[in-house]
Order: structure tokens, then C-alpha cells, then sequence
């Protein structure tokens, strides 16, 4: 793993594997969010869903079309998970 512990392959915006994941924050086909050792991690995107997921070893998988990736502060995730909430 990278310095951090944490390292993202992206493999033609059609498959993202995380490593160093603690958690997983929420999960639907256009968001995903992330709990990771370099901060949380919002990834969006289409018809995105698990295809590992592996906590014990901090191994996330994610197959879908990849729009983006960001590294959200609290107060951001907070307020995208208020806002899914009330949909």
C-alpha cells in the first residue's frame, strides 16, 4: 500500500478498486461513500454497485461508469446525506 496505507485504481472509468477502507458510509447505483485512511471518498457515477468488498482487509471494489472522485469534508458528507434523506 502507498504511504498512507491507502491507494485508488482506476480502470477505464468502468472499475475502481480502494484499498485502505474502514468503512462504507453509503452505498446506491449513483453514490458510494467511503471511510478511508486519506479521508472520505465520494465516488458517483451510473449503475455503480459492489463487486468486493472486503473491510477485514480494507478492499473495495466498485464497477459502474465512473463520473468522479472526490475526498468530501464531514461538513459536505453531512449535507449529502441530509439532502438523500429528505428525497
Amino acid at each position: 500500500m502507498g504511504v498512507d496505507g491507502h491507494n485508488i485504481s482506476i480502470q477505464g472509468r468502468k472499475w475502481v478498486e480502494v484499498t485502505g477502507v474502514s468503512s462504507v458510509e453509503s452505498c446506491d447505483v449513483t453514490e458510494i461513500t467511503l471511510t478511508t485512511q486519506g479521508g472520505p471518498l465520494q465516488l458517483t457515477g451510473n449503475n455503480m454497485h459492489m463487486k468486493q468488498l472486503d473491510l477485514e482487509h480494507g478492499v473495495v471494489a466498485v464497477e459502474g461508469t465512473i463520473i468522479s472522485l472526490a475526498y468530501v469534508t464531514d461538513k459536505k458528507r453531512k449535507t449529502n446525506l441530509l439532502k438523500r434523506a429528505f428525497r
